[in-house]
């Protein structure tokens, strides 16, 4: 609560000064203005008297230099500043100030002491029924640091990151889990699936090699099927893609939208038809 009021001054005091900072800059411009004409006329009256410009020159150019100002003060509305007025500023941002925390004190909970998130966590695990995915990979991710080789734990862990986008954190948590049991074509597959989301949508090296893997301990994994021909269509290499999608297509509904995309994307990679 005490960083809560010192951070409060400090940015009242910082609005403060970016105010007067911004009136300050907006007396200096009509100063600028001002002291430029008397610079442009200094340098006549010098050029003449080196001889450089002749009466009806510096006559001319002085004239010239006249107008100018003259219209440029006529566009720049006069800034007058009274000796006061700094004082009047602050009192205003003291008062909007003054006003920002009274309105806290009303409908805010200034005495409220703050939640610290393990107990928070410990709030969520008693209610798993109605959390959001950060919230049970937070719950999860309390498990695993107890049971850091439990590969159950290990295996939600990574679906409730992948669900609540965080890709990395779930590339994380599934090396963990085929780290402690290698064996799991599942979490091989779902590894897999993590690197592409965290590379935007491309099956890098290390996607197809997990799905390689997950598809050598269990053929049955057809998401690995699909990442590894879409693998296999970017390169180029039509018999791999048929390799891959065609078992993909032969399980899938015929009016199933996935086979129609499969199919319509076959000729593409060179199928006969």
């Amino acid at each position: 609560m005490t960083m809560f009021w010192i951070m409060t001054a400090l940015l009242a005091a910082l609005a403060g000064l970016l105010v007067l900072a911004g009136a300050r800059r907006g007396v200096d411009a009509g100063e600028a203005t001002s002291g430029s004409g008397a610079v442009e006329l200094s340098e006549l009256d010098r050029l003449k008297a080196r001889g450089l410009l002749d009466e009806a020159g510096w006559t001319a150019a002085r004239a010239e230099a006249g107008r100018r100002i003259l219209s440029g003060r006529r566009d720049i509305a006069p800034v007058a500043a009274g000796a006061h007025d700094r004082f009047w500023v602050l009192g205003g941002i003291g008062v909007a100030v003054a006003a920002a925390v009274g309105l806290y004190a009303v409908v805010g909970a200034p005495g409220l002491p703050d939640q610290a998130y393990e107990r928070r966590v410990d709030d969520w695990a008693t209610q798993l029924d109605t959390l959001q995915p950060p919230q049970i990979a937070a719950v999860v991710a309390r498990v695993v640091e107890e049971r850091p080789n439990d590969h159950q734990a290990l295996t939600m862990l990574g679906a409730a990151r992948f669900e609540a986008g965080d890709p990395v954190g779930a590339v994380s948590a599934f090396r963990r889990a085929v780290t402690v049991q290698p064996d799991d074509a599942r979490s091989w597959a779902r590894l897999g699936e993590s690197l592409v989301r965290a590379n935007e949508g491309e099956v890098d090296g290390d996607a197809e090699a997990a799905f390689t893997e997950a598809l050598r301990l269990d053929a049955g994994q057809l998401g690995a099927r699909f990442f590894l021909g879409e693998a296999a269509l970017a390169r180029g290499d039509a018999a791999r893609v048929r390799e891959m999608w065609l078992p993909l297509i032969a399980v899938l509904d015929p009016a199933d939208p996935r086979r129609i995309d499969l199919e319509a994307r076959l000729p593409a990679a060179g199928t006969p038809s």
